[in-house]
């Protein structure tokens, strides 16, 4: 490749073009590689939390009373939060502090940990001084400690193409007759485990699962989810369901007029130009409805 300086008094430069780096996948370190000490014991008691969140901390938890329900961090945060492409926490530590637009500021990592704990959780902020609190940021940190961008992929979610597409709540019913309802249960109840005190799959509607304006509730955001992991278990790269039928369940999931879920907790985007395309609810920077918003198209609103 030639660029050429807009100065004539010099010839152009020859620049070679670096090769790219193809990216591999990464692999969360094992907790049997931590040393035997104060640090060992804290990211072990942070997998601990992330596993059996209610034992510890939910309603009626041994240690402290945070949770409003009995999901677990695991129900959204596959396998501890160290699942490819399955809402893990990789790349977290070193992204935060952040701007959340959600809450329209800057959030540290340990209030994202609050912000999940009183949204899909329903429950109130852990002090930020607390055990459990150090816990899970130390688990996050040591999780990510190896991961570089430039290196390896799978952080977090993999957002799904949903362009010329939208959700059909209806058709949603029937891919989550034949493939969601079993783990899930037909009410969306979930499977309750009352020995664990916890969800071993969570419930996907009613009173006990996520809130209102929860990142889950948002019908891309969730269908992303669903595309690369559900049924679960399955391989990122092997997925059961087409992206139009996880968007058609996620649709049949989190649709306002099927199901019940809990308002959400305090104000959510009150900046409305940082506001998600998919989010439910209203004023919008634009005049697309609702309805829109929620199920798509959302390509005239990607181009507005």
């Amino acid at each position: 490749m030639l660029i050429h300086s807009c100065s004539q008094e010099t010839e152009p430069v020859a620049i070679t073009k670096t090769e790219a780096i193809e990216l591999v996948e990464y692999i969360a370190p094992d907790t049997a590689s931590l040393p035997d000490n104060l640090y060992g014991e804290t990211v072990k008691y942070g997998a601990k939390l992330m596993a059996n969140t209610p034992y510890y901390i939910g309603p009626d938890g041994i240690t402290g009373n945070y949770l409003g329900n009995e999901m677990t961090c695991n129900n959204c945060h596959l396998n501890e939060g160290s699942k490819t492409f399955g809402n893990n926490l990789f790349n977290t530590h070193k992204t935060y502090p952040q701007y959340r637009a959600r809450e329209n500021k800057i959030l540290t990592s340990a209030d994202r940990v609050n912000n999940c704990i009183t949204r899909p959780h329903s429950g109130k902020p852990m002090p930020l001084d607390s055990k459990e609190m150090i816990a899970f940021v130390t688990y996050i940190q040591w999780l990510g400690k190896d991961y570089d961008p430039s290196k390896h992929f799978g952080h977090g979610i993999k957002e799904i193409d949903y362009s010329n597409k939208s959700s059909n709540p209806e058709r949603g019913k029937l891919v989550y007759e034949k493939n969601c309802q079993s783990c899930h249960m037909a009410n969306g109840e979930g499977i309750y485990d009352s020995s664990a005190r916890k969800y071993i799959n969570p419930p996907l509607w009613g009173k006990w699962s996520y809130q209102e304006g929860s990142s889950m509730h948002r019908v891309i955001k969730s269908a992303s989810f669903i595309h690369l992991n559900m049924p679960n278990p399955i391989v990122w790269n092997k997925p059961t369901l087409s992206v139009q039928e996880a968007l058609d369940v996620a649709g049949f999931i989190n649709s306002s007029s099927l199901h019940y879920r809990k308002s959400g907790s305090g104000v959510s985007y009150p900046n409305i130009d940082t506001k998600p395309i998919d989010y439910f609810k209203g004023p919008y920077n634009d005049t697309f409805s609702e309805q829109k918003h929620t199920f798509g198209p959302w390509d005239d609103i990607v181009k507005h």
